[in-house]
């Protein structure tokens, strides 16, 4: 299946936006518009089990991003992930390097993260409340949980429908249907060539700070960046700074980043 999204703009570059674990398409608002207005063509997309996605059968999140550029037509994108979109971005530049000639990382995951105590604790406790049929106050787990100090109640209100409804789809779908993580080591992470934002908020819980830290220093054209305002989505927390901090990078590295002659398309 060819994942639900939505296209916006017609400049020759593509910039793909994956959400994060507990958003859908719906948490770029705020910057899909103004990606557009700089002069790129942007998609965003539902992945399997999330927004309208459904979850019908094994897949892998990064060759489920890879034949949508196949299907929207472009040869390489520019990847903007959030969170677990972060980790999905990763991959996909791991395993298909021509198709992704730039990163940008807000609160980024990492393929083969081990969680320290804070996140353990936080997926003990939404286990425990998903095992208990308490939907609701998992969901709410999360939206208190994901949402920095920045976030308005119509942040918290797109958060709380996204994440219930990815738990109605993810809880609904067959085992054999779940998800397929590929086997992407740091070695491989290492032979990434894009430039890369690496991004990470002051009020995010330390593992994500802590992976944000790891990619600085392993991706090799990667450029740091601390906002002391933000939780672990800053694109719903901020969403007119964080179209701006997007617009710029990817102002910057355009030029080098495509080949003369070649379109991104």
């Amino acid at each position: 299946m060819t994942l639900s999204h939505d296209l916006a703009g017609t400049g020759p570059s593509t910039v793909v936006l994956l959400h994060s674990g507990v958003c859908d398409r719906r948490m770029w608002d705020g910057q899909f518009s103004a990606l557009a207005a700089a002069g790129h063509r942007v998609v965003r997309c539902d992945l399997r089990g999330f927004g309208d996605s459904p979850i019908d059968a094994p897949h892998t999140h990064a060759e489920d991003v890879r034949a949508l550029l196949d299907h929207i037509g472009a040869e390489r994108a520019a990847v903007v992930g959030s969170s677990f979109g972060g980790r999905v971005a990763l991959e996909l530049a791991a395993l298909h390097p021509g198709r992704v000639f730039a990163l940008a990382l807000l609160a980024s995951g990492i393929p083969g993260m081990a969680p320290g105590a804070e996140l353990r604790a936080w997926g003990a406790r939404e286990d425990a409340l998903l095992e208990a049929g308490d939907l609701d106050a998992a969901v709410e787990l999360n939206v208190d949980t994901w949402l920095g100090p920045e976030a308005g109640e119509d942040a918290r209100a797109l958060v709380r429908d996204g994440q219930r409804r990815a738990f109605d789809l993810q809880l609904a779908a067959p085992e054999e249907n779940h998800p397929v993580a590929p086997e992407v080591t740091r070695e491989d992470l290492a032979g990434i060539r894009a430039p890369a934002l690496v991004a990470s908020g002051a009020h995010d819980l330390p593992d994500f700070r802590a992976v944000a830290d790891e990619l600085g220093g392993l991706l090799p054209a990667a450029r740091r960046v601390d906002l002391d305002w933000a939780g672990h989505l800053p694109a719903l927390e901020r969403p007119d700074e964080t179209a701006r901090l997007l617009v710029e990078f990817l102002t910057e590295v355009q030029a080098s980043a495509l080949s003369p002659g070649v379109s991104a398309r």
